[in-house]
């Protein structure tokens, strides 16, 4: 999943009114920031097989520690904790956790049967959505929608950035998705090098954000 990653960090907004957008969307999609640098060190492994589902050619033949179920809550600990340390804001820091959690199930309805529970486990999980092209834009289109809706309605913009802005930033998305489904990279270091570029809508998330205000914060929040 893609573009869900994203409608559930838009969402996590009205959650978390005082973290950042920047900070939800690193949180939403930690694992697959930290997929590619683990696959440039060699420490996990990915083959590219055109043609192997609809919407995917890679095969996750080794990613315990980014994408197994038990890392997963491991790196929810440590983001959400380091994010505490920081802030000092007890609820965003729980809803960064759940974020970084909330990964895995995202990915778990679209993948083939490739996802582990833990590093060293040999079962694989995984529903196989991207095997259908109608069924991945139906599920993907409407987690990034409801996202999208819930963030419009938790926050309001203090001036065209805020608006503007938002809606460059929300179809620059789509359009990544989009460009993502065609051809696949001719290597593996090509798609790890690629894949880095998603680190670039955490500061954009952020910037994007600093131009528009929640309509309520609790001062008993967190």
């Amino acid at each position: 999943m893609f573009l869900g990653h994203y409608g559930i960090a838009f969402a996590a907004k009205r959650s978390a009114p005082r973290a950042s957008l920047g900070a939800l969307t690193f949180a939403a999609q930690f694992l697959d920031e930290l997929w590619p640098i683990l696959l440039l060190l060699g420490v996990e492994q990915v083959k590219i097989v055109p043609g192997l589902m609809a919407m995917s050619p890679l095969d996750f033949t080794y990613y315990p520690f980014s994408h197994s179920l038990v890392m997963a809550v491991a790196w929810g600990i440590l983001v959400g904790g380091a994010y505490f340390l920081l802030r000092r804001y007890g609820r965003g820091a729980w809803v960064m956790g759940v974020l970084v959690v909330s990964h895995w199930f995202l990915d778990l309805p679209m993948h083939r049967e490739d996802l582990p529970l833990w590093p060293g486990d040999n079962r694989r999980f995984g529903f196989g959505l991207w095997n259908s092209v109608p069924l991945t834009m139906v599920v993907e289109g409407a987690v990034y929608l409801i996202g999208i809706t819930i963030y419009l309605n938790a926050t309001r913009a203090k001036d065209r950035i805020g608006s503007w802005g938002f809606w460059i930033y929300a179809t620059a998305l789509v359009v990544v998705f989009f460009a993502a489904n065609g051809p696949p990279p001719p290597n593996e270091r090509a798609l790890a090098l690629t894949t880095l570029g998603i680190w670039l809508f955490v500061p954009w998330a952020w910037w994007i954000d600093r131009h528009r205000e929640a309509w309520s914060v609790r001062v008993a929040d967190g």
